[in-house]
């Protein structure tokens, strides 16, 4: 059964990111761009493990939402939906104990290339789960590696200070 949503409807907001996921061109790349200073935000003033907790808050609203949302637009994963990147870049920064600018930019092209090019379990679940944990489970992946990247960059950084 299809049905329209709202912009206001609280799955349509989640899911598109309060409406940047309407972007028409690169919307999942400016979602995680977007995701950026909220990232910042909640690192500086809470500390890295909040902004852990914002993303596993962010992956249970984005399956509730994204699942309402592709219900009701009659689609299995559109790019409008665009949670999935906004939860799974706050969990690739999340290694980061003071927000740094050097270590952002790592953080979200580690995450965006990773989210583009779905190593293995990332590209299973974008294959195989159907529904919501499709939608979200990819992105969650690709978030999990671009994190232990940022984290070896940091290690790296502390074994031979290149940053």
């Amino acid at each position: 059964m299809r049905r329209r949503l709202s912009f206001w409807h609280p799955a349509s907001l989640i899911a598109t990111g309060f409406g940047i996921g309407n972007v028409p061109i690169a919307s999942g790349s400016w979602a995680s761009l977007a995701a950026l200073p909220v990232a910042w935000l909640i690192a500086a003033t809470f500390g890295s493990p909040w902004l852990l907790a914002a993303a596993a808050l962010a992956l249970a609203a984005g399956l509730w939402a994204s699942s309402h949302y592709c219900l009701a637009i009659g689609e299995k994963d559109p790019s409008r939906v665009v949670i999935d990147e906004i939860a799974g870049q706050w969990l690739a920064l999340a290694p980061i104990a003071i927000p740094d600018p050097v270590l952002y930019a790592i953080g979200f092209f580690a995450f965006r290339i990773l989210d583009i090019i779905k190593p293995w379990p990332a590209g299973w679940c974008d294959r195989e789960l159907a529904g919501a944990p499709g939608v979200m489970f990819d992105d969650i992946a690709a978030g999990l590696y671009a994190a232990l990247v940022v984290y070896g960059v940091i290690l790296l950084d502390a074994r031979i200070g290149f940053l």
